[in-house]
């Protein structure tokens, strides 16, 4: 029996879904550990605020949410790949 290689149009498409959910990870495991350690047992005394937000939210959820989004930007127009679908041989 002959081996079956795998396409290269599946292997970028995977590596591409790999990229995409590191970036999402990241920035979720970042959010919540940031908001979790400097939003919540808060004297509200401390709290200061950065365009509007309370610095917590700012720092933890609109920077690195904005910082992702450019991130994610890039990744499309630069990593990602515009293959052509092969021909499946049965018409």
């Amino acid at each position: 029996m002959s081996e079956h290689q795998e396409l290269p149009l599946l292997k970028a498409a995977r590596r591409e879904a790999i990229a995409a959910f590191a970036i999402w990870l990241a920035a979720t495991i970042f959010s919540l550990g940031y908001c979790f350690t400097y939003g919540y047992s808060r004297d509200p005394e401390t709290l200061t605020y950065v365009m509007g937000f309370p610095d917590w939210v700012f720092w933890g959820i609109v920077l690195p949410w904005g910082v992702c989004t450019i991130i994610s930007t890039l990744f499309a127009f630069v990593f990602m790949t515009d293959d052509e679908l092969p021909e499946s041989g049965n018409g």
